[in-house]
């Protein structure tokens, strides 16, 4: 496994509708075990691999609860219901956050580090988490769509200083 580097916008990778996943062999496992390493280390909760310069439908989420590390290769959303609206932020996007409106609850299939069809649900955070991702697998960045967007370079730090 290895860090990769994160790419940051404006870099063209992240425009782009990544390429779907047809191999299922070494090369995407080690993608997808370098995403999570490189995801763990930016203390991030979500990559997609076109963030590491890889156009390809293929991402890692992991928000820290009982679900751990999901990798989702191919991944559609197949229903939402509900809404939300809160933070989010970006490992390529550095020194932005802002708020954005999500689907509250999500019905989700793709399939696994081999090929095998999966499906999942995902509500609150998580469904959050996935939406964003798969959004970066069709070249839609956060601040596309963000209702409010916040610099956060000089924001005081939470001890006041």
């Amino acid at each position: 496994m290895a860090i990769r580097l994160i790419v940051q916008d404006p870099d063209p990778v992240l425009r782009e509708r990544a390429v779907e996943v047809t191999k299922f062999n070494a090369n995407l496992h080690k993608l997808l075990n370098d995403m999570a390493e490189t995801m763990y280390d930016a203390d991030g909760v979500g990559l997609a691999a076109p963030q590491v310069g890889i156009s390809k439908r293929a991402i890692v989420v992991d928000i820290g609860d009982e679900n751990g590390l999901i990798e989702m290769v191919n991944p559609q959303i197949v229903d939402a219901t509900g809404e939300q609206l809160g933070p989010e932020g970006c490992l390529s996007i550095a020194k932005l956050n802002g708020d954005v409106r999500r689907a509250q609850h999500i019905k989700l299939k793709g399939m696994d580090r081999n090929g095998a069809p999966i499906e999942l649900e995902a509500s609150d955070f998580l469904a959050r988490a996935f939406q964003h991702e798969i959004d970066h697998l069709n070249g839609v960045l956060f601040t596309d769509i963000a209702e409010t967007i916040y610099d956060i370079t000089n924001r005081p730090r939470p001890d006041g200083e």
